[in-house]
């Protein structure tokens, strides 16, 4: 049987406060060297590595090519999520009461 845990039932990286959070989460994007850091940085950059990933999948398996209804209905479920958020189920926003 596990020990039993008192207080706010966080372990590891969620029991520690935010400033010491913050500083170990930072190294991780310190480790990479900044040429290579963001493709927000380097927008050819990024462009480049997408046609890469889509060179990577064979013709045959890349199913929005091959289907523009998929990829017309993929593309309406990301616009809706992305402009639904902080709203409630009905579309207005979310208001605390």
């Amino acid at each position: 049987m596990a020990p039993s845990r008192s207080g706010s039932g966080k372990q590891g990286f969620a029991s520690m406060d935010e400033a010491k959070q913050r500083n170990i989460a930072s190294k991780g994007g310190q480790s990479v060297p900044a040429a290579k850091r963001s493709f927000a940085q380097d927008p050819a950059l990024a462009a480049e590595a997408g046609r890469k990933g889509g060179q990577a999948v064979q013709a045959s398996d890349r199913s929005f090519s091959r289907d523009r209804s998929l990829a017309a209905s993929a593309g309406r479920k990301g616009g809706q999520a992305t402009h639904s958020k902080g709203r409630g189920a009905n579309g207005s926003p979310d208001v605390a009461t």
